[in-house]
């Protein structure tokens, strides 16, 4: 390499550290801002359900009316429901909680674009960081649905059955919403991943496919004992 050339690498690398020693200073005061909020404001929701699926998810489409029960039948049942704040699927199930007189709880997510609060969550957070949010939408929840979704909702899904798989986190009814949506993903981790031995037999018990929304409560009472 050029002796000038590597001299100017050298003094900006010496610039970035600097400046991202300062940044990362104060980004860990932010950190720990959220941590506290969410662990002095979210214990009151306690038992929640979680409900995943797509921001996209217009109110038109059967699965938002679906949500919208769901979260309705949830408080019923005595659960607070938890969403990521946002429109879609998240919309639907803070409506119905909401309407059903029970916590809707709302954990928003700062982004650039798609993700406003919707207005059905009676409790709202909002999140700078992905990592804090999803600790948050896990740690006081006893059950997990996932309605179809997109990246988001599988990066979701999938950490939280990598958490009850490795035993991080106890057993859990996972439930996934819509059987003609998941049943292709579910062919491919029973023919493909199984037979590879990247997961077992057993695996595939981790989660529950269901279509009716009080075949899921009463599948998450069931497992939950309750």
């Amino acid at each position: 390499m050029d002796e000038a050339l590597k001299n100017r690498f050298l003094e900006e690398k010496q610039y970035v550290l600097e400046g991202l020693q300062a940044k990362e200073s104060w980004r860990l005061f932010k950190i720990m801002a959220e941590f506290v909020e969410g662990f002095e404001v979210l214990p009151k929701v306690y038992p929640g359900v979680t409900i995943f699926g797509s921001a996209r998810t217009a109110e038109s489409e059967p699965d938002y009316e679906k949500a919208v029960t769901l979260g309705k039948l949830l408080v019923k049942a005595g659960f607070s429901v938890i969403t990521g704040g946002g429109p879609g699927i998240m919309e639907a199930a803070n409506k119905g909680a909401s309407e059903a007189g029970g916590y809707s709880v709302g954990l928003n997510i700062k982004l650039p674009m798609e993700q406003e609060p919707n207005p059905f969550a009676n409790l709202k957070l909002e999140f700078r960081y992905f990592f804090i949010r999803k600790v948050m939408l896990a740690k006081y929840s006893v059950a997990f649905v996932f309605f179809p979704g997109g990246f988001g909702t599988m990066d979701e899904m999938f950490e939280i059955l990598t958490l009850v798989q490795t035993k991080k986190i106890r057993p859990v009814p996972i439930v996934l919403v819509d059987k003609a949506y998941w049943k292709p993903l579910y062919n491919w981790f029973s023919k493909v991943l199984v037979p590879h031995n990247k997961i077992t037999t057993s695996d595939l018990e981790l989660f529950k496919i269901l279509d009716d929304p009080e075949e899921i409560v009463n599948y998450i009472k069931e497992k939950l004992w309750i």
